[in-house]
């Protein structure tokens, strides 16, 4: 079934205009989202807007980080940079630099609920600090000429909901006083997870709160949180009226997942689900541009990539426990192409 959406979302920044034609975005992912992995989303999604693992503006200013934000203007595609600190100026000099280096719109990290990038203050921990949390987005906002954005969650915590209408619960309203202050604050989009910080990854998206926050802002909400297949996607976007998904966790080892829901909501025939002799081709070509571009270390991060993609045939878990012993890269290839050579 086809949605009916204006041709493009329109985000206009300092100065620049950014135009979004495809509904559908791969969620910044830490030590996934990297270059290579989105070279490989990009195949089946030419025109979606993927983004950069997570970038510390602390760690700009102290020479890390530099790697993700090189070669970002040599992409095709649309690439945003997601940033996250506590220090308005520290996030306002890094999204000057990913600017410079090419980026297509500036992404603010306040929900992001692991323990160690709250606890300095960054990610979902801006949550309990609204004021904080407004001061950011106006710093940045006014430091870049490109569209910036936040991607944040419903609240700190839940509980208290007593409303037997889900979507006027305490949470909703709760969400609704949050986003509304990074609106005013310039954020030229929200994108929002259906859960709280407390949550995690825990339960089920809050779809109904993502609605009252959609009815609420007059900017565009991409809805995220439950978004596994063409099908909970056009559930969710009937659901909270929202501009637009993002899909997060289902790629991984699925980087076909986002292309495969943009056809479906634009009423094009959806790509192929590749099969175990293409998926075990897929691990050793993103095994082996790994190897290439970050040397031994390139075996350890695609071990997961792998153990991932290695799924649905038989002999897969052998497979996958094999993979994540082998010594070298040439001895995972070897066990892949063994893989491939015993399918019938």
């Amino acid at each position: 079934m086809q949605l009916e959406f204006a041709p493009a979302l329109v985000l206009r920044g300092n100065g620049v205009e950014r135009r979004l034609g495809c509904r559908v975005l791969q969620s910044p992912l830490a030590g996934v989202s990297d270059r290579i992995f989105r070279a490989l989303v990009r195949r089946w999604a030419p025109d979606a807007l993927l983004y950069t693992e997570m970038v510390n503006a602390t760690g700009l200013e102290l020479g890390h980080g530099r790697g993700k934000l090189e070669d970002l203007a040599t992409e095709s595609g649309p690439i945003a940079v997601q940033l996250f600190d506590h220090r308005p100026a520290a996030m306002a000099e890094a999204a000057r630099r990913a600017e410079a280096a090419g980026a297509f719109l500036i992404d603010i990290n306040m929900g992001c609920p692991v323990r160690k990038i709250a606890r300095k203050g960054g990610g979902s921990a801006l949550i309990r600090d609204p004021e904080l949390a407004a001061q950011i987005v106006e710093a940045v906002a006014t430091a870049v000429a490109i569209p910036v954005t936040v991607k944040t969650r419903l609240g700190w915590c839940g509980g208290g909901d007593t409303s037997d209408d889900p979507s006027t619960s305490e949470t909703a309203a709760r969400a609704v006083d949050w986003c509304r202050q990074l609106e005013s604050a310039g954020a030229r989009l929200l994108t929002l997870h259906g859960r709280t910080r407390e949550q995690g990854f825990s339960g089920q998206a809050d779809w109904p709160a993502i609605a009252a926050v959609k009815r609420a802002l007059a900017i565009p909400v991409i809805a995220n949180g439950d978004i596994t297949d063409p099908e909970t996607a056009w559930r969710c976007l009937a659901e909270t009226g929202a501009d637009g998904v993002m899909v997060g966790r289902g790629t991984m080892g699925a980087p076909w997942l986002v292309g495969q829901i943009a056809a479906a909501l634009a009423g094009l025939p959806i790509p192929a689900t590749p099969d175990p002799r293409e998926r075990l081709a897929l691990a050793a070509e993103q095994l082996q541009a790994l190897v290439a571009s970050r040397g031994e270390k390139g075996l350890l991060i695609a071990r997961k990539h792998m153990g991932w993609t290695c799924q649905g045939f038989a002999g897969a878990p052998q497979l996958r426990h094999a993979l994540m012993r082998a010594a070298t890269p040439a001895d995972a290839l070897a066990l892949l192409e063994q893989a491939a050579s015993a399918l019938p």
